[in-house]
């Protein structure tokens, strides 16, 4: 009963497919135990075949479509990437510039509120226009060191004024030869 629906071959004589003389076991497994050693592999081992068989590819070919897949994707995403991150720089740059700008608006409205009272227009002129009112006698003090860095700019400027104007200067030094 044990041979039901299968063919005997001429070698086995009448023994099961698989099953040796003495009772010892094949080192080849049979059908049986087949089934169990591809559970025992597990079932990746037998759903990753089954996705080669369907796609026709060996392992190498299917790692290599997988890593042109994730460059692909990876230069897909590097370029919006990029962008956003300088995008990113540029604002926190205005940000800051931005900020800067409020600081000397906010110095000059209230370098503006000063000069708003005459009494600080007057005293800018004197201090840096050197005005007098009508009537003052203006005094110049000057101390050695203030006299010191007066010469040094005179004799620069006293070469040039004894030629007279620039055109002069330029026209004695073209015939002169200087």
């Amino acid at each position: 009963m044990a041979e039901r629906g299968r063919a005997r071959g001429r070698r086995s004589g009448g023994r099961a497919r698989g099953s040796s003389p003495r009772g010892l076991r094949s080192p080849r497994p049979t059908r049986r135990g087949d089934r169990r050693w591809r559970l025992r592999r597990g079932l990746t081992v037998t759903r990753a075949s089954g996705a080669a068989k369907v796609l026709g590819m060996s392992t190498t070919r299917r790692a290599a479509v997988v890593a042109i897949v994730v460059c692909a994707l990876a230069f897909t995403i590097a370029v919006p990437l990029r962008t956003y991150l300088s995008q990113r720089a540029e604002v926190a740059e205005e940000e800051a510039r931005q900020a800067e700008l409020r600081q000397e608006v906010g110095r000059l409205e209230d370098r503006k509120a000063e000069l708003s009272d005459p009494a600080q227009v007057e005293a800018e002129a004197r201090r840096r226009l050197r005005y007098v009112m009508p009537g003052e006698t203006p005094y110049m003090v000057q101390l050695p060191e203030d006299k010191a860095a007066a010469e040094r700019p005179e004799e620069n400027q006293s070469s040039v004024r004894r030629g007279g104007t620039w055109y002069e200067t330029l026209w004695d030094g073209v015939t002169k030869g200087e």
